[in-house]
């Protein structure tokens, strides 16, 4: 059978048979070992529904969060998320990656070469697996011109950083094809790091999605910085997008720590899926900061990366 890859085609089917069809379909899981690094056999799970879609596939992937020092591509917080949009029409892919900073003390920006390695590590790692999922495209059924990056904590800073050298053409981004893009972003509390100060493209970033919470002091949802070098959250992060008329979704959860890096893959399930529909599928040229104050929510702010590596 021809596979289908009309877009008009997929949200017809997203917004008026998917929903019928979820009461019958089986999530299914399927792992894979996409490169082996320093000894290491890197591994992802791969989500789908395959026998109700027969056209190529949008395809998610998902970077875990744990500071680089922890966490696994197939922890129970992220499984609503995973099936959420694998029911969806969507190849849902979960990688592993490298932990450069296991062992490591609470990285500062004085002390930051750990946390710059364990991101260069993480990037790469994410390269690759885009190259396996490049590579075996037509068998696994995905549409490689709409490859969206997301991540959580850690997974966020990844997939950020990701996009951001890609689109600058930096060395490490020497691994994927030149022509390839990725199609879209979502960050659960992440950021940047840079050694140029506030980040800025060559080449258009990928429409993204942020969410953050005013109150992270694990990954900043605004800055810390020393002259150029710095990690820069979410707030600049969206700020430098509305300054160049770059599309873009900000959530700002008001008054709330870390646990914006995993609530909202629950809570906020149709917003991400609007997000997606809206600016990949439909490539509308918005710029939207929203600003959430959620008076019931009651959240941990201690945590800070004195205490969390520690």
């Amino acid at each position: 059978m021809k596979k289908i890859k009309s877009p008009a085609t997929f949200l017809f089917l997203s917004f008026f048979c998917i929903p019928f069809l979820l009461f019958s379909t089986e999530i299914k899981k399927e792992t894979r070992v996409f490169a082996v690094k320093d000894k290491q056999e890197l591994k992802m799970d791969i989500y789908s529904a395959d026998s109700v879609f027969a056209f190529s596939q949008p395809c998610i992937v998902f970077v875990f969060g744990g500071g680089f020092k922890e966490g696994t591509r197939d922890a129970k917080p992220y499984e609503d998320y995973f099936n959420y949009f694998a029911g969806n029409g969507f190849k849902v892919v979960s990688i592993d990656y490298r932990l450069g900073m296991k062992g490591e003390k609470a990285p500062g920006l004085f002390n930051n070469r750990p946390l710059r390695n364990a991101i260069a590590m993480a990037v790469a790692d994410l390269y690759s697996a885009t190259g396996f999922l490049l590579q075996n495209a037509d068998e696994l059924n995905i549409d490689t011109s709409r490859i969206i990056i997301s991540g959580s904590s850690a997974g966020a800073m990844t997939v950020l950083q990701a996009d951001y050298e890609k689109q600058n053409a930096r060395e490490s981004a020497k691994a994927l094809p030149n022509d390839f893009r990725y199609a879209g972003v979502i960050a659960f509390a992440g950021s940047i790091f840079s050694s140029e100060g506030l980040p800025s493209y060559t080449q258009r970033p990928a429409p993204t999605l942020f969410f953050h919470g005013s109150s992270d002091k694990l990954v900043p949802y605004g800055q810390t910085r020393f002259f150029n070098l710095g990690v820069f959250g979410s707030k600049p992060l969206a700020k430098r997008f509305k300054q160049q008329g770059y599309p873009y979704t900000f959530y700002t959860m008001e008054n709330i720590g870390h646990d914006v890096s995993e609530y909202p893959m629950k809570e906020f399930l149709p917003e991400i899926d609007r997000f997606i529909r809206d600016f990949v599928f439909n490539r509308k040229q918005w710029m939207l900061d929203i600003n959430l104050k959620d008076k019931l929510r009651k959240s941990d702010t201690s945590t800070n990366p004195g205490n969390y590596y520690d």
